[in-house]
Parts: C-alpha cells; sequence; structure tokens
C-alpha cells in the first residue's frame, strides 16, 4: 500500500519532525538522568571525602584505588539488603512515601537549564514549577513517618514538614528578587538577564537574598546544621527510620539529587548559570571557549562542597532556634530585599 496516498507529505513531515523530537527529549532524559544518578554515587564519595580529610583521615580507601569504586559498593549492598516492613505499618503509604519523594526531585531536573540550549523542557513559568514540585516531596516525608507507626518517624514527619513549609517561604521571597530584576521565571531568560546586567551576575545586587537562598536550602534539604528531621541522638534517623534496603536508598537518592537541584538553582538564579561574567571574558577571552557546561558544573558542586563544609564544622541547632531563624531572621530580610529592590527597579 502506497501511504503516500492516503497521508499527505505536509502531515508525513510534522510527523518525522515530531518523531525527531521526541527522540531527542528521551535522549536528553536518558543523559540527565545517567548524570543525575552518577552525580550522587561520586556526590556522597566526594561528602565523605571531604569530610574525612577535614578531620584528618583518609575516608573511603578499600574499594578501588583511593576508594573510588566505594559507592557502587554501598549501592549494592543496598539493593540486596532485606527489605523490612513493620507490621502495624499502613503498607500502601510506606511503599509510597519513598517514590514520591524521590519521583518530586528527579521530576525537578526537567526544568534546569544544564547549559545554552541544553534543557529537557524549556517552560515560562520553570521557577514556579520548581517550587511546587519541590513542594511535593514534603509530603512523602510526611507519609513516611506516618506510614512507619513509630514515634521517631512520625516526630521526623512532623519536623520536616514544618521545617520545609518555614524555609520554602523564605526561599520563594529571596527568588523574587531575581524575578523583579530578570523580568521573567524562565530560568534561561534569568540566565540571559544576568549575562547582560551590570555585574555579570545577580549574587552581588542580590547579596542578601543570596544569602537567605543558601541558608534556606540547607534547612529545606534538611542539611547540617538544620538536620532535625533526623536527628540521630534523639529520634534515631527521623522519618525513615524504619525503612531499609532498596527504599531507604530511594530517600538516600532523593536527598542528594535534592542537593544538586538547590545547588542548581543557586547557579542559574545567583551566578550566571553557564555563562561568565562579561568584565571576566573581556580580560580573559580565550574562557569563552570553554562550554558553558563546565562552568555550570563548577558553579553548582562549589555550592554543593559548601553543604560538606557546614557540615564538618558547625554543631546542629536547636528546634526553636530553627524556626526562629526562619520567622524572625530570614523572612523579614527577605521581605526587605524585596521591597527596596522593586524601589530601585521603578526608580531605574
Amino acid at each position: 500500500m502506497n501511504f503516500g496516498t492516503i497521508i499527505s507529505p505536509d502531515v508525513l513531515d510534522g510527523l518525522i519532525a515530531f518523531g525527531i523530537n521526541v527522540l531527542i527529549i528521551i535522549l536528553k532524559i536518558v543523559v540527565v538522568l545517567a548524570i543525575g544518578l552518577l552525580h550522587v554515587a561520586y556526590a556522597t564519595y566526594f561528602e565523605r571525602k571531604v569530610i574525612g580529610h577535614m578531620q584528618v583521615r583518609l575516608g573511603p580507601m578499600r574499594v578501588g584505588p583511593h576508594g573510588l569504586l566505594q559507592p557502587f559498593a554501598d549501592g549494592l549492598k543496598l539493593f540486596f539488603k532485606e527489605d523490612i516492613i513493620p507490621a502495624q505499618a499502613d503498607k500502601a503509604m510506606f511503599y509510597l512515601a519513598p517514590v514520591i519523594f524521590m519521583a518530586s526531585a528527579m521530576v525537578n531536573l526537567s526544568v534546569i537549564p544544564y547549559a545554552e540550549n541544553f534543557v529537557i523542557a524549556d517552560i515560562n513559568v520553570g521557577l514556579l514549577f520548581l517550587f511546587a514540585i519541590a513542594g511535593v516531596g514534603v509530603y512523602g516525608i510526611f507519609l513516611a513517618g506516618w506510614a512507619s507507626n513509630s514515634k521517631y518517624a512520625f516526630m521526623g514527619g512532623l519536623r520536616s514538614s514544618a521545617q520545609v513549609l518555614s524555609y520554602e517561604i523564605a526561599m520563594g521571597f529571596s527568588l523574587v528578587g531575581v524575578m523583579i530584576m530578570s523580568g521573567s521565571l524562565n530560568l534561561n531568560e534569568i540566565v540571559k538577564a544576568q549575562q547582560e546586567s551590570l555585574f555579570g551576575m545577580y549574587a552581588i545586587p542580590q547579596f542578601a537574598a543570596f544569602i537567605v537562598f543558601t541558608i534556606s536550602a540547607v534547612a529545606e534539604t534538611n542539611r547540617t546544621p538544620f538536620d532535625l528531621p533526623e536527628a540521630e541522638s534523639e529520634l534515631v534517623a527521623g522519618y525513615f527510620t524504619e525503612y531499609s534496603g532498596f527504599r531507604f536508598a530511594l530517600f538516600f537518592l532523593g536527598e542528594y539529587i535534592a542537593m544538586f537541584i538547590m545547588a542548581s538553582i543557586a547557579a542559574v538564579c545567583f551566578l550566571g548559570g553557564w555563562t561568565l561574567p562579561w568584565y571576566v571574558t573581556k580580560i580573559l577571552p580565550f574562557l569563552n571557549h570553554v562550554p558553558g557546561f563546565f562552568w555550570y558544573l563548577i558553579k553548582v558542586y562549589a555550592f554543593i562542597f559548601f553543604y560538606y563544609w557546614i557540615r564538618a564544622t558547625v554543631p546542629r541547632y536547636r528546634y526553636d532556634q530553627l524556626m526562629k531563624i526562619g520567622w524572625k531572621i530570614l523572612i523579614p530580610i527577605a521581605l526587605a530585599n524585596i521591597v527596596i529592590t522593586g524601589l530601585v527597579k521603578l526608580i531605574l
């Protein structure tokens, strides 16, 4: 049968173009997921090495040269470890919670621009999308605490819900100044606006907002010194106390991908994304030939290094101190920054 007599050439060309676009999107998804999972594997290795050297020890050394294969050994151990479910747990919710937490982190990888013209979904409300999906992860944490039928897990879930919701407000307000200056919620447009700005990045004119965002990002991902939802000295392991094996690994993966997401938002919204400030490339023009993805990764991993640095140096806060910092210090500073940024924008 001659399909040309059934389908017009224009329709056929449209179908071919659609198929090519779908194939490109699938390839981008595969590349991003592969890089994301590899990041998680070696972010754990990097963390253990960095903290080890800060404490004058070597960190992982036994599996592979300098312990380079340690992440794969840990992954295999968790994959084959027995999956224990508490007898009185709500099994459906117990199964679903780590999937929700992991999926919410993975979905956010789709809207982050890793380099110029390399983003899976370039949507006009990319920044708003990130916040909306990140909020879904709170449900996974709370459900994990509630479904485990454990007082330690339940307390961890409650703490995490209150903490994440509180610091999301400060984080959202800290990014309003970026939105005002760039005039867009599209992450690509925010990077391009920084490239054309006076300082080449928003971390300088929005310094107060950048500090608020950095502190909020640490609290949002439940990392030290704001790791109250999983405080070992009080709650054993918090909301995932009753989890083991592969389900525990999903929480572990979700946490490190969430760190990557927060570092990416910082890089894209405050540090110029995949670009360098114009005055740097003017002084050193050969840097224009370095791929943008390289600069993006340097900024992301510098921010992630900051996570490890404060874990090794700052003790855990009390829960009342944690909430006080969010509501009495960060939110007022972020609100003041919005007012000042709006007035400057209006005048100039």
